[in-house]
């Protein structure tokens, strides 16, 4: 079992997707490069970073099933 993201990191993650996708990626360190300049809190930057690859691994996979 993994550990729980707060609404924020979900919330903020989600609106930094839907306005800029193609400046994300599948992997944590691609997304943490990318934030680095946005976000000034680095545990924030870092647990945003990580679950925005999770969502772009996730979504990718869910694409290429249906298809």
């Amino acid at each position: 079992m993994g550990r729980i993201k707060s609404t924020l990191i979900k919330r903020t993650s989600r609106k930094l997707i839907e306005n800029s996708t193609e400046s994300f990626g599948k992997t944590f360190e691609q997304n943490k490069k990318s934030l680095g300049s946005i976000l000034p809190s680095k545990k924030v930057r870092n647990k945003i970073a990580g679950y925005i690859a999770r969502i772009k691994r996730n979504t990718k996979t869910i694409i290429s099933d249906n298809e």
